[in-house]
């Protein structure tokens, strides 16, 4: 009876909240709750948000960064986890000394930087930060196009150019690169990785034309930290979280006035 006890699979997000229930911590949470994985969570930012923006947004104290670190640590058995939303230097440099201080398994790092409203997520000093200190601590790096182009000062002009995007982040420490696709032009969203031993894999998705994919970001890191929480290699758990985030988009709901959220529910 003993060893059963937290045998249940369970991931953590380091984020933000978003009142609106479309991205952030709580498009995680229901991510790994469809995934079949018990969420937790360490805040470290709140937003007030919607569909149409960011309107205000609050970073924590940083004793209260540690405090949550502190307290998952004590009681539960994270088997993965990811960030999101991380706001300032400091708030990077402190979630960076609590990855290094706990064991949570693989880390995935989704570098949050805009809002899909266009609000900024992170500041500018934070930039070099995430740089610096934190993608050496990533098993898995998952930027989309302006985010990879921010990290590496590679300036994209086609889908030729992801491989060296992804040996870019490589060579900053990052072990394992997922290039998102989703703000190319072209008619399919295209998505190329790059695996610590080489190897390489592209998962591709016809492109959906909808306002309604506020939270994709979020929605793909969390899938593919639920499926590595479950014992699935990477490759394997990038193409369910492909396959997940693809249906979230196409089977829509009517949420908000603006950039509405994912179906969450889609199976």
């Amino acid at each position: 009876m003993t060893e059963k006890i937290n045998s249940f699979p369970q991931v953590l997000t380091i984020a933000g909240t978003d009142s609106g229930g479309g991205a952030g911590i709580m498009a995680d949470l229901k991510t790994f709750q469809m995934q079949k994985v018990f969420g937790t969570a360490v805040v470290v930012a709140v937003t007030a948000q919607n569909t149409l923006g960011v309107q205000k947004s609050f970073l924590l104290p940083l004793e209260m960064i540690d405090a949550q670190f502190a307290s998952l640590a004590e009681d539960f058995h994270i088997r993965a986890c990811k960030t999101g939303m991380l706001g300032d230097a400091d708030h990077v440099h402190q979630v960076a000394l609590n990855l290094q201080k706990y064991d949570f398994g693989p880390i995935t790092i989704d570098p949050v930087m805009i809002a899909k409203g266009g609000a900024p997520l992170l500041s500018q000093d934070a930039v070099a930060t995430v740089k610096n200190e934190l993608l050496p601590l990533a098993d898995l790096i998952t930027p989309n196009l302006p985010e990879a182009e921010t990290l590496t000062g590679i300036k994209v002009q086609d889908q030729g150019q992801y491989p060296e995007l992804a040996h870019k982040l490589q060579d900053m420490g990052v072990k394992n690169v997922l290039i998102k696709g989703g703000h190319a032009s072209s008619a399919e969203v295209k998505d190329y990785a790059l695996f610590a031993d080489g190897s390489d894999l592209w998962v591709s998705s016809s492109r959906i034309h909808t306002e309604r994919t506020h939270g994709t970001g979020d929605t793909l890191a969390a899938a593919i930290t639920a499926q590595l929480a479950l014992g699935q290699s990477l490759p394997v758990a990038i193409k369910i979280a492909k396959k997940y985030v693809t249906k979230t988009i196409k089977e829509t709901i009517q949420v908000g006035h603006g950039h509405g959220p994912l179906n969450h529910w889609a199976q």
